[in-house]
């Protein structure tokens, strides 16, 4: 088999994360000439990441400026794209998830008529405006694709519905228990001074759609639940888009049992998960991971494009009103039998291999 050049994109710490096993595994190859491009969406949470798992861009567009419109990112990141794709000539790219970054990268593939692999593809809400712009981004995406790496059946079903043939779709798992996986065997520290004593409570809140009125009524549940249980630490590593930055430290910095801090790094993160009692979230991919490490998530969002887990029982959606979040968080602390039924270890979304079938599907392809 001759060499064929694979182009993995990644603009997000997200994304760094689910495609991190995947450039692995493709580099282990030697039929392909793995070539990486940033588009930096998120600057310094894509870098950590990249670090981690020893990625270093082949190319980087240094895409990030502070508050710009999803407009001129998703202009910026096409032209830019354009420029790339006819220098490099790729035999395939890959992309994961529904950041503008995965919807201009199968849009540009598209113009290219170059062969593009979604990976992650198929998840969705069936409503555009939630969570916005995601839902949008990945049904674009789910359009253009050559290869649907679909990581359930759920998924693949989403897919099927819209249709998609079959034979373009393959059920691989999520990449991100692949990650999670080799992140967890590190043992990472946490790098945080906590009391081990008490039991702790991992916040996580940086949604687009959340910005405004949602997330002021977030942090108002955060203060009355840290007020109400002073036996209990509260952490939120906080995003630092000043939509929630500026307004979590002013109406929390003064609560002396919730710990705010700058965002954490991939590991040091998952130890974080590791040693949570349980997480509050309106995170992707907690939903996802917390499963497998066996924490429940209670998920700050009124629909979510991965039910898997919230059928199996072990995250459950809790919505954007304080007077939902609030007796939710806290029959978890107080009800012990209500915990141990969401804190079952049951990982809907993947056993590890994910990334090796993504390359299986690549080579039998191309040879």
């Amino acid at each position: 088999m001759n060499n064929k050049e694979i182009l993995c994109v990644v603009g997000t710490r997200p994304e760094a994360i689910k495609m991190a096993p995947v450039i692995l595994a493709l580099k282990k190859e030697p039929w392909a000439e793995v070539h990486v491009l940033a588009t930096a969406q998120h600057r310094h949470m894509l870098d950590q990441v990249l670090n981690l798992f020893s990625i270093r861009p082949d190319i980087d567009l240094d895409i990030m400026r502070p508050n710009q419109a999803l407009t001129t990112l998703a202009a910026r990141i096409l032209l830019d794209l354009d420029d790339v794709l006819l220098a490099e000539k790729p035999d395939a790219v890959l992309a994961q998830g529904d950041t503008t970054t995965v919807m201009t990268v199968a849009l540009a593939c598209f113009y290219h008529r170059i062969p593009f692999g979604h990976v992650e593809a198929g998840l969705r809400t069936w409503d555009l405006q939630n969570p916005f712009p995601e839902e949008a981004n990945r049904v674009i995406a789910g359009r253009l694709a050559y290869w649907h790496f679909a990581p359930t059946e759920r998924s693949r079903d989403n897919l099927l519905r819209e249709g998609i043939a079959d034979r373009e779709i393959v059920v691989t798992g999520n990449t991100v228990i692949d990650a999670l996986m080799i992140t967890a065997a590190m043992d990472p520290e946490l790098g945080i001074d906590l009391d081990l004593d008490k039991r702790l409570v991992l916040v996580t809140a940086h949604r687009r759609e959340n910005f405004g009125e949602p997330f002021n009524n977030i942090c108002r549940a955060l203060r009355t639940l840290a007020e109400c249980n002073p036996d209990v630490q509260f952490l939120y590593p906080v995003h630092p888009n000043p939509n929630v930055k500026d307004v979590a430290y002013d109406r929390l910095v003064d609560c002396t049992n919730i710990h705010l801090c700058e965002p954490l790094d991939y590991a040091p993160f998952v130890t974080a998960m590791k040693h949570a009692y349980f997480i509050i979230s309106d995170s992707g991919g907690v939903q996802e991971e917390a499963p497998a490490l066996g924490k429940p998530v209670l998920v700050l969002r009124k629909e979510t494009e991965r039910p898997e887990a919230v059928e199996q029982g072990v995250v459950k959606l809790v919505g954007l009103d304080e007077e939902h979040i609030v007796p939710e968080v806290q029959r978890l602390l107080d009800d012990e039998s209500a915990y141990k039924e969401m804190a079952r270890g049951i990982s809907p979304y993947g056993d590890g291999y994910a990334a090796a079938r993504i390359v299986d599907v690549l080579r039998d392809h191309f040879a």
